[in-house]
């Protein structure tokens, strides 16, 4: 198969895993859309990612991954815990997708080189999403800017809430300023992408987003700024326009940021401490405390977590815990010790992300965005294979015995 054509396979499996994070649960749309095809959509981009990308691997070859791994062993507890029907046949269907997807990430690995090829796949995958986003608006404005959500920007023609916009829309921003300053995409081609992402992650109000971008660009920025010149020169002019900024649009940057709450609903997160509070001070089992409950809706009495340790937690238990914070900690770790490069920028960048998000998002247990966000981060932070020494008129050359000629 060719070098092109197996790229092009290797992309359209990586859109296909991310349409399967997409999920199935969110605004009203124009056309109502019923959960069951919409599941049946996602879930079919997730099985054909698998044989695709065994068709393009069918040998299987894989690159080990200290990532891939430790999701691996996160299964363990997600299918003790889901074994008892109890709970429920969605759990173990959940544990099937996520198997799915993680099978998935084992045949991808094989090219996974440290290089930004899958960076732009990924780039590509959500401004598609966020162009949608923008049509949406386009035809039909009330629906998008519901009055259910505040007046916050949702999908109007598939079901994506003002988080999951802003998340796509903020990793797209991050990521395309990384390369522009690494001189890997042009000024125009950049702008094209940043400025409608912008706009469309100020219409969603996302304070969890807006924080994460500024801060894992602060971060990754940083970590470049003794290669690069162009790196100093941003942080330099953006520390300049945020304290300008913050000096001139105060009052519009708090009222922006408090979304219309009053000081009291702000500190309680609006409304999540009491949730976190209920599902901390739950009875469980020893067994529910070790392996949790199976995995769910990330809910607990009906009520969203919005937690992705507590999430965790309630579903996978300590050892679900331990896993996720071992995924963090090696991703991180291993940026940490990687020199200076655009790759590792990148990466420090979704890792930080990720790793703030999760206060108030949900994901890192199961097969989501912010899984393969991370998944993005442990590709760019793969060492480059060796290669192989050409054989020259000095080599010694070895017989090839005859079975293996055949």
């Amino acid at each position: 198969m060719r070098a092109d054509h197996t790229s092009k396979i290797v992309g359209t499996v990586w859109g296909l895993l991310a349409l399967n994070t997409l999920g199935s649960a969110g605004a009203r749309t124009v056309v109502a859309i019923p959960r069951s095809l919409i599941q049946m959509v996602t879930m079919g981009a997730l099985v054909a990612a698998f044989a695709l990308a065994l068709a393009v691997n069918p040998r299987a070859r894989i690159r080990p991954s200290a990532f891939v791994f430790l999701l691996t062993l996160l299964l363990v507890p997600s299918v003790i815990a889901s074994v008892h029907l109890e709970v429920g046949f969605g759990a173990l269907f959940r544990c099937f997708r996520l198997a799915l997807f993680v099978g998935t990430l084992w045949l991808l690995s094989r090219w996974w080189d440290g290089g930004l090829t899958f960076v732009r796949h990924h780039i590509r995958m959500y401004f598609a999403v966020l162009v949608l986003v923008a049509v949406g608006l386009a035809v039909a404005p009330g629906t998008a800017l519901p009055e259910y959500y505040g007046g916050r920007l949702v999908g109007a023609l598939w079901p994506l809430t003002p988080p999951q916009i802003g998340q796509y829309a903020a990793v797209v921003i991050g990521l395309t300023v990384l390369l522009l300053l690494g001189r890997r995409t042009s000024g125009a081609g950049a702008a094209t992408v940043i400025v409608p992402s912008l706009v469309l992650l100020a219409m969603t109000h996302t304070r969890t987003a807006t924080l994460g971008l500024v801060i894992g660009l602060v971060l990754a920025i940083g970590s470049l700024v003794l290669t690069s010149s162009a790196a100093r020169r941003f942080f330099a002019w953006s520390v300049l326009c945020a304290t300008v900024a913050a000096v001139v649009f105060s009052s519009a940057l708090r009222a922006w940021f408090l979304r219309g709450q009053s000081q009291e609903n702000f500190s309680n997160l609006t409304g999540r401490a009491k949730v976190w509070d209920a599902l901390l001070s739950a009875p469980r089992t020893a067994g529910e405390t070790v392996f949790g409950t199976g995995l769910g809706d990330k809910s607990f009495d009906g009520l969203p977590i919005d937690n992705s340790w507590l999430a965790v937690y309630h579903e996978q238990g300590l050892i679900g815990v331990t896993i996720v914070a071992a995924i963090i900690i090696v991703l991180g770790g291993v940026a940490l010790l990687r020199p200076p490069s655009l790759p590792r920028a990148c990466a420090i960048f979704l890792i930080s992300y990720c790793a703030l998000s999760s206060y108030t998002e949900v994901g890192l247990g199961d097969a989501s965005a912010y899984l393969l966000h991370l998944a993005l981060a442990a590709s760019l932070l793969v060492a480059p294979a060796p290669a192989e020494p050409l054989p020259t008129a000095d080599s010694p050359r070895r017989r090839i015995p005859r079975w293996a000629r055949r």
